[in-house]
Parts: structure tokens; sequence; C-alpha cells
């Protein structure tokens, strides 16, 4: 299953069968290294949040798993950012811009690899989000992230959609060899990035973005 550059994905973020975020992603390229797809600043975006407005991260885990969730739709305001899945790797790769378009970082998000879907009229990815990543400066200077979130959310194994903590922490460890080493993508690929000036900035989420999360397992296509 390709999708074709210039087409517009949701990329979404499950967690167990509801969604955690909804972001319209426009496709860049799709050939055998994987799927590169770009989100704009100021596209339209769902996020997760409890019933008065926090998100997930705005309290301990032990109180999140206790209430009642809903998605709220709002502005992406951050610079637009570039995401790379790997084919057939539980991890994607995103380079963060200054408002000048230039590589402030690259972003490692260890995640379940993305599972693709076509309905017809919108297609897009489901990823699950491990909650460990990996920060890279651009002389590839790398630390971890949110080990403190990862370790928190471990205890609570009913409720955690992460099964395996060694195993993602193992991917881990597999990117930051590639970094240390300079390797695609760490190798400069894509750090000039700019989008097509015709490509129109999503600013509602088109029919079809809340459809049923995609089990683990149909698909795998990176």
């Amino acid at each position: 299953m390709g999708f074709a550059p210039g087409s517009l994905i949701v990329h979404r973020n499950a967690r167990h069968d509801r969604l955690g975020w909804v972001r319209p992603a426009r496709v860049v390229s799709d050939d055998e290294r994987g799927l590169l797809v770009w989100i704009a600043t100021g596209s339209v975006v769902a996020s997760e949040v409890s019933a008065d407005g926090r998100g997930m991260r705005a309290m301990p885990f032990a109180e999140w798993i206790t209430l009642s969730y809903g998605l709220k739709l709002h502005p992406w305001l951050g610079n637009g950012v570039l995401k790379f899945h790997p084919i057939g790797e539980d991890h994607s790769v995103w380079w963060f811009q200054d408002a000048t378009g230039r590589l402030t970082n690259w972003y490692v998000n260890l995640e379940e690899r993305a599972i693709r879907w076509d309905d017809g009229g919108l297609a897009g990815i489901d990823v699950v989000d491990q909650d460990l990543d990996i920060v890279v400066d651009p002389d590839r200077t790398w630390r971890w992230k949110d080990e403190d979130e990862f370790t928190e959310r471990l205890a609570f194994p009913d409720h955690y959609w992460v099964r395996d903590e060694a195993a993602v922490r193992a991917e881990g460890w597999r990117v930051v060899k590639r970094i240390e080493a300079g390797e695609f993508p760490f190798d400069g690929t894509w750090t000039d990035f700019s989008p097509d000036p015709s490509w129109v900035t999503p600013t509602e989420l088109p029919a079809g973005w809340d459809r049923p999360v995609v089990s683990r397992g149909i698909t795998d296509a990176g």
C-alpha cells in the first residue's frame, strides 16, 4: 500500500483502542526506505484530554487512568515538522526546524511500527507511541527523553500500552549506534527540506479521521 507524494493522510497515535492524537500529514515521499511526511504549522490536530481539559502529561498516570477522555481540536502551534517512518522498524525520526527552516534537532520517537490503512476517500497510519524518546542535536550529541514518564507508566501494566520495556530500550540503542556513526537518516539527509509552497495547510480534519483504530498485526508496511 503506497501513498502518493503530495496526498494528505492522517497520522494517528493509538492507546489500546483509543486515539491519543491525530495529525493531518502531507506525504513527501513513500519508497523502499519508508514513509516521509510533513506536518505544517497551523494544521488542525486532535489531542486526547480529560473532561477538565487536561492532557495526559499534565497529571500523574495514576490519576489519568481513572478519568474519562475526549478528543479536542486545536491548531499545531509549533514550527513545521518532518517525520520519517522507516519500513519494518519500531521508531520514527522527526526533523524539528526553527522559524527559518534550519534544523534545530532530530527527535527519535520510539513506537510500534506504523500500521497503514486506506478507506478509499481517506488513508493514514496508526502508531503506538512508546513514550521513551531520543533527542539528537545537529552535531549528533544525543540524550534520552521522557525516561521518567516511561518508568512511571510501566508500573501500570493493565492500563499502559507498552508491552515490552526491554524491546523498547533495545530499539533505542540500535538507533543510537546509527546516530553516533552518522548513518542515514542522521547523515544530513533532508536537513534542507522545505515544503512545496502549493500545499494547503489543513484547517479541519478530513471526514473519517476518527475511524476505529487498526488492530496490530493486520498490516506491516512501515
